[in-house]
């Protein structure tokens, strides 16, 4: 990229100078702590999506700064490439949907969900990092411990209310546009989930096995471009911190009251993510 040229940020940028900003034809919608970070860098090493990497925040932060805003931060695509971008707050946004919707009906919604009790921990523990002097999750988790009632208002807790959020997309998206990714798979079998979201998108299966091994210390995938034989990108230290120990009384209600919404959720969506399964095989 030559410097002072039209799209470049000095000599030193990748951006091509050729192409053109498009409003992104795909979203990754959420949710927090569910694995979208993952989800996105491995759907970049895909020649042909472009995508942003901060994000942009602008279906439910900064709309008012209008579409042309929006269209700017996106990078520049070539035809036959896809532009997406993910803010995994848009998932329990309630003006999200309608919002996306009035930009393009057919845009491509993908969701990446997990336990939402591990979720629930991940957040919290992000939020701990960068407080340290907050409650203990316990003491957030609960109206009143001693009824055993979780404060579902509690945005840790509330995320995970999947059913609760996707009713809402549903007023304004088909269930075939949004495509629902497994956070667990994507540690286990991050090719095989890749698989599904490429298919999604309408690409080609690029992004494959050999683009992904296996960091034992972090305990999840790393991605390596597999003609490239430098280093391979981990995600960096905010992500697979160390959970802090939960008392096990409150890990069994919190199952007990996400229960009933996670198989709601099951069938809303055609999907069992098996979490009950996961809790008995604990």
């Amino acid at each position: 990229s030559r410097a002072g040229s039209p799209g470049s940020r000095g000599g030193g940028s990748t951006t091509p100078d050729y192409g053109e900003k498009r409003l992104p034809q795909a979203l990754i919608i959420g949710v927090k702590k569910g694995g979208t970070r993952a989800l996105l860098e491995a759907i970049r090493a895909h020649p042909d999506v472009r995508a942003v990497g901060t994000e942009p925040h602008f279906f439910d932060r900064n709309y008012e700064k209008g579409l042309e805003w929006y269209r700017n931060v996106m990078p520049k695509t070539l035809d036959g490439q896809i532009t997406m971008e993910k803010t995994p707050s848009y998932f329990v946004t309630n003006e999200a949907p309608r919002r996306i919707h009035s930009m393009a009906k057919d845009t491509k919604l993908i969701v990446v969900v997990r336990n939402p009790v591990t979720r629930a921990i991940s957040d919290y523990t992000q939020t701990l990092s960068k407080k340290p002097e907050i409650p203990t999750f316990e003491v957030l988790a609960f109206k009143n411990r001693t009824l055993g009632l979780i404060d579902a208002s509690w945005s840790a807790i509330r995320i995970g209310i999947y059913a609760l959020h996707l009713e809402n997309w549903l007023q304004y998206f088909p269930l075939s546009q949004i495509l629902f990714v497994s956070g667990e798979r994507l540690i286990t079998d991050p090719a095989g989930e890749m698989a599904k979201v490429q298919d999604f998108l309408g690409l080609k299966r690029i992004v494959t096995e050999k683009h992904f091994y296996f960091n034992k210390t972090k305990g999840f995938p790393c991605l390596k471009k597999p003609e490239d034989s430098s280093a391979p990108r981990c995600l960096g230290k905010s992500k697979g911190r160390t959970h802090p120990k939960i008392d096990p009384d409150v890990i069994h209600r919190l199952r007990k009251f996400y229960k009933p919404f996670n198989v709601m959720f099951y069938q809303m969506t055609g999907q069992d993510f098996q979490w009950e399964q996961e809790e008995i095989d604990k």
